[in-house]
């Protein structure tokens, strides 16, 4: 068969092994499967072991057994690496980004124990992020989702959390708070989150985790967050204007429901009538007002899945 590739696995010199053919990618490896079994955890461990045994893992007319759609080859190759060495040793040209998805979807443990190459950038990158998550995986449940269960309280459906350091000062005027609703948010203070947002990649985890975690219109940065008043300037007619200090603090803001604010009812409003321009209606007293009826607007996922309007002529 021109295209294919066929590449043989050793095993271990001694008694008899049985062979199987693996086909990923259009080559063919001849691997033991016992060399699979001898790790039981893995994916490719259970589909040669109990369920090749129950008949679950079949082989191909050919007797040859297709295997993990969107592989490629050489990663197929530094994977197997794993199954008779204990080490996967990427090679230069290979990327250690889809060695890392790879791994995911075979269930082999990613970490600098079981994974050696020459980039160490990327391997420390993939590292990074898989200990970003589960520092976040602790912070959402520790902080994140109180100041979000609070916003419930007061009928919110969105909330806007700022995170302050420990060591952060806010000291309001009350008779002149800042002018842009920062009373609204709701206040962290840890300094272990502010600094594990400081980096653009733990924000990219933090928001990819969210996400999966089903919340919506997610944004996390770094804005500015009045703490206490600079100075006091009094303007003509005796007004009073404090300028406040602001610090860079992150930020997260996100929503639970399905669009950010859009309602599911029926929001009347005054708009333009499209098919009668110039309808007269009469009013109170005798005078006439000029201009159209209120027309509903309706959610347009109202629309689709409600009843078919009636003709006109019924």
């Amino acid at each position: 068969m021109s295209g294919l590739k066929d590449r043989r696995v050793d095993t271990p010199s001694g008694a008899h092994h049985e062979r199987v053919t693996v086909v990923v990618d259009g080559s063919h490896f001849v691997v033991d499967p016992a060399s699979f079994t001898a790790h039981p955890d893995t994916m490719l461990g259970r589909m040669f072991g109990p369920a090749r045994q129950h008949n679950f893992t079949r082989p191909n007319g050919k007797g040859e057994y297709e295997l993990i759609e969107g592989i490629s080859a050489n990663i197929f190759q530094v994977v197997l690496n794993f199954y008779q060495t204990g080490v996967m040793r990427c090679p230069d040209g290979v990327s250690v980004a889809e060695l890392r998805e790879a791994c995911d979807y075979l269930c082999i443990n990613f970490n600098a124990s079981t994974v050696k190459c020459r980039d160490l950038s990327a391997l420390l990158h993939e590292l990074s992020n898989d200990g970003a998550r589960k520092q976040f995986e602790g912070f959402l449940e520790e902080l994140v989702v109180p100041s979000m269960v609070a916003c419930t309280q007061g009928g919110e459906r969105e909330c806007h959390i700022v995170v302050l350091a420990d060591d952060d000062i806010v000291d309001w005027d009350e008779e002149h708070p800042p002018p842009m609703g920062e009373e609204y948010s709701q206040i962290l203070y840890s300094s272990k989150l502010y600094r594990f947002f400081k980096y653009i990649e733990n924000r990219d985890v933090a928001k990819a985790l969210l996400k999966e975690r089903g919340l919506k219109n997610i944004r996390i940065g770094i804005e500015g967050y009045p703490t206490c008043k600079e100075k006091v300037k009094r303007r003509p007619g005796g007004r009073s204007e404090v300028i406040y200090n602001y610090v860079q603090r992150p930020f997260i803001q996100l929503s639970w429901e399905k669009e950010e604010g859009k309602s599911r009812h029926v929001d009347f409003q005054c708009v333009r009538s499209k098919s009668v321009p110039n309808l007269a209606v009469p009013v109170e007293g005798g005078a006439a007002w000029s201009g159209a009826m209120p027309t509903p607007q309706v959610d347009e996922l109202d629309r689709l899945n409600g009843p078919s309007p009636l003709p006109d002529n019924q």
